[in-house]
């Protein structure tokens, strides 16, 4: 291995911008003057992003997921097979390459298909001291399925046989996939609950904008935006039904379809409402708001808990409960109010976003004392393993 201590981390990214986006704010937590940081990313949108001195990506062909079991290449024009075969060529060929001391892999536990395992199984003969990590974000889905999935895929056994540890950024307190999961007690010294990962503030900047421009303003956002039209609609629907007492900003993601982002952006401007597809700051937009408006995913939620704002989630239930699933845990806890999906309505919505403003010191004071300890846990674990490295 070289001077540096390399790592290579592995994010499948077959569909918006939650992976990517989780793998950058780690991978800039552990960036250091002797550290490379190298991503293998399926994501179209990479490029769109600033990467530091330090850290940079490998762009394998993009894949879309049509249903649970099928996914299509996103751009090149080759059967599905095909596609797989090159991504899994490249994985394979950087990672020899590049001869990492880490490699993080991003919630599969053996890659789109497949594609990583041929990976973790040299990393096991030919490079065991290599310490071989499985990212997990709070919440992968209920019990039941997470479970018959896993069990249908074999995933214990590759987590046992070939990973060193496994991080779950989240809180053992708040859901526990050791019990959900059904995760065997001899594997439970593997997993390190790391805590969630936060963001960089910009609350102090906004207090002095905010105080500028005077008005309350309400945040929508749909992360990727490729599931998110229904909540986009019921927002532009209640706006439509008469002036608001409040500005908004709209970010639809970049995966809405090109004539439903047409649509909403027409809306948008008849309305009175900014509009954007992407940016590539979501929390300096979050620290001028005073409501945040989300679907509830985990990066928007580590964002919305790092600038302290209060938020209505409105989660969807399919293909996934894990939104929903997030949602009550948060609403118990007093950081988030949340709509059911099947429940939304542009009255209902309006009504909970007027509560919000009028009253948001319980949210607060539970935001206050929440901490978010994500990437101290990790870069904990980078400065153990390199003490390993050097004894």
């Amino acid at each position: 291995m070289s001077q540096t201590y390399n790592i290579l981390m592995y994010s499948h990214d077959t569909y918006g911008l939650g992976h990517i986006r989780r793998t950058m704010t780690i991978a800039q937590a552990l960036l250091h003057p002797d550290v490379n940081i190298l991503i293998l990313t399926g994501s179209p949108i990479a490029g769109r992003y600033t990467f530091p001195q330090g850290i940079d990506f490998v762009r394998i062909p993009g894949m879309i997921k049509q249903s649970n079991t099928s996914y299509v290449p996103h751009s090149i024009k080759v059967a599905p097979n095909h596609a797989l075969d090159i991504r899994q060529e490249i994985i394979t060929a950087t990672a020899k390459a590049f001869d990492p001391a880490m490699f993080i892999v991003d919630k599969v536990p053996v890659g789109l298909k497949g594609e990583v395992r041929p990976v973790l199984e040299w990393f096991r003969t030919s490079r065991p001291e290599t310490k071989v990590i499985l990212g997990l974000r709070d919440i992968l889905d209920d019990a039941a399925t997470t479970r018959a999935d896993w069990e249908n895929r074999n995933y214990l056994h590759v987590i046992d046989d070939l990973y060193s540890e496994v991080w779950v950024y989240g809180e053992k307190r708040l859901y526990n996939p050791l019990e959900e999961y059904g995760i065997p007690g001899h594997m439970h010294h593997k997993f390190v609950f790391t805590g969630y990962l936060p963001r960089p503030s910009y609350i102090k900047a906004a207090a002095t904008q905010q105080r500028r421009n005077g008005d309350r303003l309400v945040l929508v956002t749909a992360g990727g935006g490729g599931d998110g039209y229904p909540l986009l609609d019921c927002y532009m629907k209640m706006a439509e039904s008469g002036p608001l007492p409040f500005r908004t900003v709209m970010v639809s993601g970049p995966f809405v379809p090109k004539p439903r982002q047409d649509e909403l952006a027409d809306r948008a401007r008849r309305s009175g409402i900014a509009f954007k597809t992407f940016h590539n700051k979501p929390e300096k937009l979050m620290a001028n708001a005073d409501v945040v408006v989300s679907m509830g995913g985990y990066n928007t939620i580590c964002e919305v808990l790092s600038q302290r704002k209060v938020t209505l989630v409105i989660p969807r239930d399919t293909p996934r409960m894990e939104q929903l699933i997030r949602a009550r845990m948060l609403q118990r806890e007093g950081l988030a109010d949340f709509i059911e999906w099947d429940r939304m309505s542009p009255s209902l919505m309006l009504g909970r976003i007027l509560a919000l403003l009028e009253n948001p010191a319980p949210w607060k004071q539970a935001m206050e004392n929440f901490a978010l300890t994500g990437l101290e846990t990790i870069k904990q674990r980078l400065a153990a393993f390199r003490q390993e490295t050097a004894a």
